[in-house]
């Protein structure tokens, strides 16, 4: 099994996945509003944490935390001017990093995804991300377990009580070292009057659990 590992940002500004598509005339939007949601724009991440719009009728900076643009709408009048709102309706479509966040990759599949700038660890995209609570199988036992945590520990850092790194054991021998580790417990484990969090947690390399239903 091949496995991509996680890739850094690059240095120059990072591309759109995608841009919020034209819509027809939205009642109720103020002129604006109307305009950023309908105005061809495309919108770039730069390295420092701002964007770059690009419109037809120029290129413009905008500092979202800030409420910052270099437009003269923004710049002479104050008004929160359309660059701003087509930024937010970007990172609210998932089409550019928000504040805080850069472009990396699924330890899984490789697939492009959003982490948190200072994350330097292994994280997993939303086809692949479990959370606590979730019902999984084991690929090797075929048994039910219940996630109980999802960590950005590698596998080949992650010490289990046994001070073994999960993969160093035999059973994970198939599954990316460089993917994260989840804990869970397996559901034959549980007692009525023991929840999940009292019970026997175990440490897997992501891929080698499957979300029931998925």
């Amino acid at each position: 099994m091949t496995h991509t590992r996680n890739t850094a940002a690059s240095p120059a500004a990072e591309s759109p996945r995608r841009d919020p598509p034209p819509t027809s005339r939205l009642a109720g939007l103020d002129p604006r509003a109307e305009r950023a949601a309908t105005e061809p724009m495309t919108v770039r991440r730069l390295p420092d944490g701002r964007y770059v719009v690009e419109t037809d009728g120029g290129t413009y900076v905008v500092d979202l935390d800030a409420g910052d643009c270099t437009c003269p709408d923004h710049a002479i009048r104050g008004a929160r001017c359309k660059h701003l709102r087509r930024v937010a309706m970007s990172v609210t479509a998932g089409a550019v990093p928000a504040p805080g966040e850069r472009v990396g990759a699924c330890a899984v599949c490789g697939r492009e995804t959003f982490v948190p700038v200072d994350g330097g660890e292994s994280h997993l995209c939303d086809r692949h991300a479990f959370a606590p609570g979730d019902v999984v199988g084991d690929r090797e036992t075929g048994k039910d377990l219940i996630v109980t945590a999802v960590t950005t520990d590698r596998a080949d850092d992650y010490r289990t009580d046994e001070g073994r790194l999960v993969a160093a054991y035999d059973a994970n021998e198939a599954y990316g070292a460089h993917e994260p580790v989840v804990e869970a417990v397996y559901v034959e484990s549980l007692r009525p009057d023991r929840p999940p969090a009292d019970a026997d947690a175990y440490g897997f390399p992501a891929s080698r659990l499957t979300a029931r239903g998925r």
